[in-house]
């Protein structure tokens, strides 16, 4: 009798396992295409993305940069205050975008230039996307607009 609990009990702990290990698999495979890690302009340079890898980049819309086309397309530059990255989207950018402004793109570079998907844009003066201060920050650039001038 009690060779068979126990042997009841490692046949329910080996599902349990198994079932964890495809459950995680599952996951994993469902999320593949929807991770995007996000990168500054300098890291863009200094670690080049592989061909047709997506991910998402942010900094400053560098100022003078934007120029609008015949079409749908804009090109302008982001910068991070140390690399700059030239950027063409086509579609309709945000109302709030603007240069000298914090944006987040989406998209992979082709032939040295970011290709984006999808643009985001600050939602206020104020505001700025929380991965674009850190870049800012690590590049010894950042300045709070809340914190008054001394």
């Amino acid at each position: 009798m009690k060779g068979l609990k126990k042997q009841r009990r490692i046949q329910i702990i080996a599902l349990a396992a198994v079932a964890l290990v495809g459950a995680t698999g599952l996951v994993g495979y469902a999320m593949r295409d929807g991770i995007n890690f996000f990168r500054s302009p300098t890291q863009v340079v200094e670690d080049p993305p592989s061909q047709g890898e997506v991910f998402r980049i942010g900094g400053l819309v560098e100022e003078g940069s934007i120029v609008r086309g015949q079409s749908e397309t804009v090109t302008f530059r982001v910068t991070d205050m140390n690399e700059s990255i030239p950027v063409a989207y086509t579609g309709i950018l945000p109302d709030l975008f603007a240069e000298g402004q914090g944006m987040v793109g989406t998209g992979s570079m082709i032939d040295g230039t970011f290709q984006a998907t999808e643009i985001l844009a600050k939602h206020d003066e104020t505001y700025m996307p929380a991965e674009v201060v850190d870049a800012l920050k690590e590049q010894g650039v950042y300045v709070d607009p809340n914190k008054p001038e001394s």
